[in-house]
């Protein structure tokens, strides 16, 4: 074998181990997964939001995905926004949440900030955001449905890349008496 098809080979060898091991640094998680192990209970119970009820108010974030790029599904809160452009949002397991349905605790939102300005039609679009995952407790303000609401998030992703999503995987789904229950609608 010659050296030069040696070194195409290695060289090949080299790119192929790193393309592998890029998708692999890129943790696609949940919503328990931000949540420590101590509110195992809440998430048995299939209620994020009891976490909020626990002593430390859902305010506990976990710290094994700190600075770990992730991917997280969710629901899209506009925080900052021009028109369709959104600047800045919350990342939410649910529909609703934050306005008439409960707000999830801090270790249950994160706050993100896209790349490039993100297109959304209307809020709790579902959306994929894939970026750098930080503990950072911050405090955003609302203009919602019945006035303003200070928001507590637990996380923040920064220059995030943000795709729309046809389903959240571990969405918590509304009663069906909730005003929001349209929002839960399967496409077909």
């Amino acid at each position: 074998m010659s050296s030069h098809f040696k070194t195409a080979a290695l060289a090949g060898a080299l790119f192929v181990s790193f393309a592998a091991g890029a998708s692999a640094e890129t943790a696609h998680i949940l919503w328990k997964d931000l949540r420590p192990a101590t509110q195992a209970v809440a998430e048995d119970a299939g209620l994020p939001m009891i976490a909020a009820k626990l002593p430390d108010h859902g305010e506990t974030l976990s710290v094994n995905l700190q600075d770990r790029t992730i991917q997280l599904a969710g629901y899209a809160l506009p925080v900052d926004r021009d028109g369709d452009l959104v600047y800045q949002f919350l990342l939410v397991p649910w529909t609703g949440a934050c306005s008439h349905m409960p707000t999830p605790p801090p270790n249950q939102i994160v706050l993100v900030t896209p790349a490039h300005p993100y297109k959304m039609s209307e809020a709790y679009q579902p959306v994929a955001v894939t970026g750098a995952l930080k503990p950072d407790m911050e405090k955003s303000q609302l203009f919602i449905l019945d006035g303003v609401s200070v928001i507590q998030s637990g996380y923040a992703v920064r220059k995030a890349d943000v795709v729309g999503v046809d389903t959240v995987p571990d969405s918590v789904v509304l009663p069906v008496n909730s005003p929001w229950s349209f929002l839960n609608k399967k496409k077909n």
